[in-house]
């Protein structure tokens, strides 16, 4: 696929988006140029205009105008994420501070909305990179996301609460969780751009043996823990099943005042196979 102009694709070093990635940074498609970020650094690097595409977190689809999603891969979980983890000391009913990981967005929403509609319980946020010992010496609870969330299961500290956000989630609105998708401005999304990510998505998921091989050990992770979590705890498909739980999410997000209101997404198709075409 040759694109007009140098594309900037704003991408995320965690495990969960090997699988997105692992092909177009192996072969960038021409006229791509690709560079990691933390989810809420791809979406300023998105609003500011230092990106053409990200994979952004979903809540800030509805902050950052004049976006597209390209529709089909995105990072969600159905029913639990292992990655998405609200820690505490205190019982969740007695929460009052909340050290949020800085590189987060949409799962620290995630977790006001389940303390305040859950819990009843209105939180004091307070930014924090992401260390679970020293968030929670500030702090009642924690939220930490992806990476340094997976590494936690292998050293947990003593006499804290873990809650997997989503199955939090599940139990109250029987849906799954989206995460974070590609988004591009709207100049440059396009059907051929869609398919292209969605291709780069199959591609992954189809080398998960790879993937694996490749990935466990730099990442200090046991193979079996990256297996599971690839094939059990992260969805890949932005299936209507999904956009039901985002659609849910939105509404509860401006319900409770985290964002201004709920845009309809803006959803580009992928452009169907030049083997299908006549």
């Amino acid at each position: 696929m040759v694109l007009p102009g140098l594309i900037r694709v704003s991408t995320i070093a965690y495990l969960n988006t090997v699988p997105l990635t692992r092909s177009l940074l192996r072969q960038p498609p021409e006229g791509m140029e690709f560079h990691f970020s933390v989810p809420s650094r791809c979406a300023e690097e998105l609003a500011g205009g230092q990106a053409d595409i990200g994979i952004i977190p979903s809540i800030e689809y509805q902050r950052i105008p004049r976006l597209s999603v390209l529709a089909g891969p995105c990072i969600a979980s159905r029913r639990r994420a292992r990655s998405i983890l609200l820690l505490s000391r205190a019982p969740l009913e007695e929460i009052r501070t909340l050290a949020a990981d800085t590189s987060s967005r949409t799962s620290v929403a995630l977790a006001q909305l389940l303390l305040g509609c859950r819990y009843n319980r209105q939180v004091r946020l307070v930014a924090h990179a992401p260390d679970p010992a020293a968030m929670l010496d500030d702090c009642q609870a924690a939220v930490i996301i992806g990476d340094p969330a997976l590494l936690y299961w292998q050293r947990p500290l003593a006499g804290v609460r873990i809650t997997d956000l989503v199955e939090e989630w599940r139990a109250w609105t029987g849906l799954p969780f989206v995460f974070a998708f590609w988004a591009a401005c709207e100049a440059v999304a396009s059907p051929e751009l869609a398919r292209t990510f969605c291709e780069a998505r199959d591609r992954g998921l189809a080398a998960v043996d790879e993937i694996v091989a490749e990935e466990a050990a730099p990442r200090g992770l046991p193979a079996e823990v990256v297996r599971e979590y690839l094939t059990g705890n992260v969805h890949y498909h932005l299936d209507a099943e999904c956009l039901a739980g985002l659609e849910r999410f939105y509404s509860l997000a401006a319900e409770h005042g985290l964002i201004d209101g709920v845009r309809e997404l803006r959803l580009v198709a992928p452009a169907a196979a030049e083997t299908g075409r006549r």
